[in-house]
């Protein structure tokens, strides 16, 4: 099956994905399908919403940027706890095509999640691979990341017409 990624202004990217509660084969296939299209897409993260499914959901693969990193999924992730200590870096999204802005985030975070076997872990993350998660557990929330930037460079990409008026 062939998924295509959903673009900004889809209502879907707004809505607050539903947690995954039955773990079985389908779940794991759904799994490798979105590491699929994550690299199809050339993206280093992906979430259930981008491709039309309001789950709670994301794959990262970070190894470019991480060392000993590997693609994985992240089944029902919760960041249950920030650091105060933020940094500034640009970012894209595979759902705001053509459009990088800085955005502040904390440098390290705290997740709960599953696997796709629903085996419950908690473990700390800092640098890229705790962006990269902020960025695509914000999917599941409904948050885009051109909601984290300053309302005058969001309204400048609107002017631009970058970015829809009704996001």
């Amino acid at each position: 099956m062939r998924y295509k990624v959903r673009i900004i202004g889809d209502p879907i990217l707004r809505k607050k994905a539903e947690p995954i509660v039955t773990f079985d084969k389908k779940l794991r296939k759904f799994v490798d399908d979105m590491i699929d299209v994550m690299y199809v897409e050339d993206g280093i993260g992906l979430a259930a919403p981008q491709i039309g499914f309001s789950r709670r959901v994301v794959v990262v693969d970070a190894s470019e940027l991480v060392k000993n990193e590997y693609p994985r999924g992240f089944i029902n992730p919760e960041i249950i706890e920030f650091s105060e200590e933020t940094d500034v870096r640009e970012e894209g999204c595979l759902s705001i095509p053509g459009v990088h802005e800085e955005v502040v985030r904390s440098t390290r975070i705290v997740v709960k999640y599953q696997d796709e076997k629903g085996r419950e872990f908690t473990e700390a993350y800092s640098g890229w691979l705790a962006r990269i998660l902020q960025h695509e557990i914000d999917h599941l929330n409904g948050i885009l990341f051109v909601d984290r930037i300053s309302p005058v460079k969001r309204n400048l990409l609107i002017t631009q017409k970058a970015i829809p008026a009704q996001f």
